[in-house]
């Protein structure tokens, strides 16, 4: 297996229904502290990791449970979205560009509708 100097990193991102209440809890329990974020998404820290958590109504529309997002953190997304686009997962305009957080990435689901992000920073 090789490295690809492209890959930044991975960062899984968690189901909320209180997003104050957890951040209090990973930091008292693990060590992970916030470094961004709001009531309704926010990322903690822990020496090089990270996780992020995403707040959820936890209702039928949008439920805490039933699929997790992980997010793959590149240098350039293009050659992502090219071989994506390539291998008929995505379609082109799935493409955001500079995103309210400061990204450019595209999404898309698996079979068990857990979401997978392909992240550059902005």
């Amino acid at each position: 297996m090789h490295a690809d100097p492209n890959i930044k990193g991975i960062e899984p991102v968690l189901p909320t229904t209180d997003i104050k209440r957890d951040l209090e809890w990973y930091e008292k329990y693990t060590g992970f502290v916030r470094a961004f974020g709001d009531d309704m998404y926010a990322g903690m820290v822990r020496d090089q990791l990270c996780i992020h958590l995403q707040w959820h109504a936890d209702t039928p529309d949008d439920p805490l449970l039933g699929g997790s997002v992980i997010k793959i953190f590149v240098h350039d997304i293009m050659p992502w979205l090219n071989e994506f686009v390539e291998r008929g997962t995505i379609k082109p305009e799935k493409l955001r560009k500079n995103t309210p957080w400061g990204t450019h990435e595209f999404g898309f689901y698996d079979l068990n509708k857990n979401a997978i992000f392909i992240v550059q920073d902005a």
